[in-house]
């Protein structure tokens, strides 16, 4: 049984587990956690128009606090592979940086997730806790048939978590620079507006929709929705898309249509978002805009785990391994911390990650090392004095 960080992200990157696909990667996971004591379980789950999705949980220990680590094997596609410098599942390491599709996105980031729970397990097998594995194969995807039903399918087991640790990239530029400790909420609006189809030289006969549609997104934009909170930016609202499907110079078009995406802070909850988007329309269009809007369902609500013990713990063991003191972050787009946090207190802290998504994703050895050496200390620190 290997508790090293690289031999361990190795044979993980090995795996071509592409969204859907398991490609042995939870299967790697199974044999090794299994052979330290863990009680491992890999379920399946459906839904109708949806590709089946593997999933894994496991868990060390009967007792409390439970400390769970979660994450995701799967992967975005590698691309065209003849431009990686080298093939995107070989696991290779050429200038002390390994190389494959899913170094640190993320890979890398459960490899050391589990070479610091083996470590920890081996120095302390009788520690009062227990320590779990959440695992998914569906985060790169739709994300129906992964985390939201695992921990479903968890809860009705009766498994019960105290705190989460999601191994998401949240480095920016070096290793120990940001926790987050919280995401935005997203959601996505879809304007129509109405008008009448005719000729340009006559445009009495005809309702050109486009003026209108420059109204509602005017009166959409002209003031900002909030100036941020404590721990989290402004929200902002970004007119993603305007078309009239018109390929004619000289036709006054049937209608404009306009996606709008807003990420939001925790002043807001996508109902009062909603009803704000809906006055602020009302008041742009008068008695003159004929419009329908839409908001599309959501399952990206703004959340925010507020520094406490726990944070500390993680902050703590960021700056003794790395001298560095992580500034606590609510930026970037929504991951599985927003299914999580619904059943515990969740905290994410990875691995660098600026080559995430592109040709020759890489994480350098020694990155490995200092994070497994982060999520050590952590378990140290939680197991010591549970907060």
């Amino acid at each position: 049984m290997t508790s090293s960080p690289l031999l361990l992200a190795q044979s993980l990157l090995r795996c071509p587990s592409v969204t859907p696909e398991e490609g042995g990667a939870l299967a790697f996971i199974e044999g090794v956690l299994k052979e330290a004591g863990f009680e491992v379980h890999r379920p399946v789950f459906s839904e109708p128009g949806t590709p089946d999705v593997e999933n894994l949980y496991a868990r060390y220990g009967k007792s409390e606090p439970h400390l769970l680590f979660a994450g995701h094997t799967d992967v975005v596609p590698p691309g065209d592979a003849s431009r990686w410098a080298h093939d995107p599942f070989s696991g290779e390491i050429h200038g002390g940086e390994l190389y494959g599709r899913g170094a640190v996105d993320m890979k890398g980031g459960i490899a050391c997730m589990m070479a610091a729970a083996l470590d920890f397990i081996r120095a302390n097998p009788d520690f009062k806790g227990s320590i779990g594995f959440l695992i998914t194969g569906d985060e790169e995807g739709p994300a129906i048939n992964g985390t939201v039903k695992l921990l479903e399918w968890a809860k009705d087991r009766g498994e019960r978590f105290d705190h989460c640790i999601l191994g998401e990239p949240t480095n920016p530029n070096q290793l120990g620079d940001m926790i987050k400790i919280g995401r935005r909420g997203s959601l996505t609006g879809r304007i129509t507006v109405e008008g009448k189809q005719g000729h340009v030289a006559y445009p009495h006969l005809a309702d050109n929709p486009i003026p209108g549609m420059m109204r509602l997104l005017s009166g959409l934009l002209s003031e900002p929705l909030d100036h941020g909170t404590e721990h989290f930016d402004a929200s902002n609202l970004e007119v993603t898309s305007v078309d009239v499907g018109n390929p004619a110079s000289n036709v006054i078009p049937a209608e404009a249509r306009a996606t709008f995406n807003i990420r939001f802070n925790d002043l807001w909850t996508p109902q009062s978002l909603e009803e704000e988007i809906e006055r602020r329309l009302r008041e742009a269009a008068g008695n003159t805009v004929r419009y329908t809007l839409t908001m599309d369902p959501t399952n990206a609500v703004a959340f925010l785990t507020p520094p406490n013990a726990f944070v500390g713990f993680i902050a703590d063991a960021i700056k003794a391994e790395t001298s560095w003191q992580p500034k606590l972050s609510t930026t970037g787009g929504t991951s599985d911390a927003r299914f999580i946090v619904k059943y515990c207190p969740v905290v994410e802290f990875g691995l660098v990650g600026q080559t995430m998504h592109q040709i020759d994703e890489r994480v350098p050895v020694a990155d490995l090392g200092r994070l497994t050496g982060i999520y050590r200390k952590v378990l140290d620190a939680y197991f010591t004095a549970s907060p």
